[in-house]
Parts: structure tokens; C-alpha cells; sequence
């Protein structure tokens, strides 16, 4: 008599109802896959989506100031609120205040900044250095704004010159430039800073700068420095033909 063949050997506990082992086995691979798939996703995710998760990358100082001005000239600025800034930039309104005191300083920033490089610069000139020419050379240094520039500038000073609450506090601001030249006027002619030639020299200084300012924003062909340069060599020299500088090849009506 044939002996019958023995049971196969259990390759393990019963599947549960409903689920063969093959079944179970199937699913076990998936599951497998996509766990390495999502490994793999997350190492090659890119950076710029990673930072997106989590607490939000710190927002520069910059990057506050071009969003408030791109929101200022699309809504008016007495219409643009702290809040909307601080929201298209992805920060809190603490941050915003980290940075600026008020909607009014984000415009009037760069502009207190060079005032405070140019008394540094004075502060630091040799006692040998003629007098105009040490304030020259100090305004041209504080100075960095290129050809490419003049678009963002234009924006600015239009708000500037035609927002009342900007326009109110413009005189505030142009002053302290101009006390910047004047102290340091008194301080080298040993007068007082609100006597004649100190204020005469800070006035005819700023006079001279806005000139030259306004010169470039109008034909944006060059570095304002240029034109900061000029405009201060001629006055330093009281405009003598001599000290007229040539204008540059590109110029079209043959002056600065």
C-alpha cells in the first residue's frame, strides 16, 4: 500500500481570513517600495522646498524694504498697512519693527544710513586732508548707487515728494545730512555749527548733491558717484571754467 506523501511543512502561521499568505507577502513589498520611494523623494528634495517646512527662513532687511516699496507704489502708502508687509514677506509685524520703526523709515532707511557713513568718514579724516576735499571724498564713498538702480530710486522719491506724511518729514531727514557736513565744518574752522560758514558749506554741500542726483535720475548713464564727484569738485572750486569737468563720450548734449 502506497503510503500517503506527508503535509507540506507551514511556512508559518495561517494567513488571516480573507488574506492568503501570497496576498500578505504582496503587500509586505509594497509597502517596502514605498518606503523607499519616499526616502529617496526626501534626500533629492531640493532645498528651496525644504526650507518651506517648519518655522519660515529669517527675511532680510532688504528684502522687507523692496516688498514694502512694490507695495507702496501699487496701493499708496498711506493704504499699505505694516500687517500686508510683513504678510507678502512671510514675517511677523515683530520682525517687521526689528528692522523699521514705522512705514515712513522704510523709505528714508538707505538715506539715514549714508548719513551716519558720512559723519563716520569725516570723523576719520586726517587733519592734513584739505577741507572740501575730505567732504567730497566722503559723500562720494557713502555712495553706491548704479545706472541699474535708478528705477528703484525714481519710485522712492516720488512717494517721497509727493505723499504728504513723507513730504512732512522730508526736512527732518535732509537736515541731518546737511548738520553732518556743518559740525564737521566747525569742528575744522573752530566756529560755532550754526554760524554763517558751517551752515553755508552744509547747504551749499546738499544744494550741490541733489543737483547732481537729480541730474542722474533723469539720464540714468553712469554711477551716481559721477555725478557727485563733478558736482562737488566744481563747487569746491567755486566753479572755476578749470574745474568744469568734460563730459563723457556717451553724452549726447556734450555736459554732465
Amino acid at each position: 500500500m502506497t503510503e500517503a506523501p506527508a503535509p507540506a511543512a507551514s511556512a508559518g502561521p495561517p494567513a488571516p481570513p480573507g488574506l492568503t499568505s501570497d496576498d500578505e507577502a504582496t503587500k509586505e513589498r509594497r509597502r517596502s517600495e514605498e518606503g523607499r520611494r519616499r526616502l529617496s523623494a526626501a534626500r533629492s528634495e531640493p532645498a528651496s522646498t525644504a526650507t518651506r517646512r517648519g518655522r519660515p527662513p529669517g527675511t532680510s532687511r532688504r528684502a522687507l524694504e523692496l516688498i514694502a516699496l512694490r507695495l507702496f507704489t501699487e496701493q499708496g502708502f498711506e493704504a499699505t498697512t505694516i500687517e500686508q508687509i510683513a504678510a507678502e514677506a512671510g514675517v511677523s509685524p515683530r520682525t517687521f519693527f526689528r528692522y523699521f520703526s514705522s512705514k515712513a523709515s522704510v523709505l528714508w532707511a538707505e538715506f539715514d544710513h549714508e548719513v551716519g557713513t558720512i559723519r563716520a568718514a569725516l570723523a576719520a579724516v586726517p587733519p592734513a586732508t584739505e577741507m572740501m576735499d575730505a567732504i567730497r571724498q566722503a559723500v562720494v564713498a557713502a555712495n553706491h548707487y548704479r545706472a541699474e538702480d535708478v528705477p528703484e530710486l525714481r519710485a522712492r522719491m516720488n512717494l517721497i515728494g509727493t505723499e504728504p506724511a513723507l513730504v512732512s518729514s522730508a526736512a527732518t531727514h535732509y537736515d541731518a545730512w546737511e548738520r553732518a557736513i556743518s559740525d564737521f565744518v566747525a569742528s575744522r574752522t573752530g566756529q560755532p555749527a550754526g554760524s554763517l560758514y558751517p551752515l553755508t558749506v552744509g547747504r551749499a554741500t546738499l544744494a550741490a548733491c541733489r543737483a547732481a542726483y537729480d541730474r542722474w535720475a533723469d539720464r540714468a548713464d553712469a554711477d551716481l558717484t559721477l555725478y557727485l564727484d563733478a558736482a562737488l569738485t566744481a563747487l569746491a572750486a567755486g566753479f572755476a571754467p578749470d574745474a568744469l569737468r568734460a563730459a563723457p563720450p556717451w553724452t549726447t548734449d556734450g555736459c554732465l
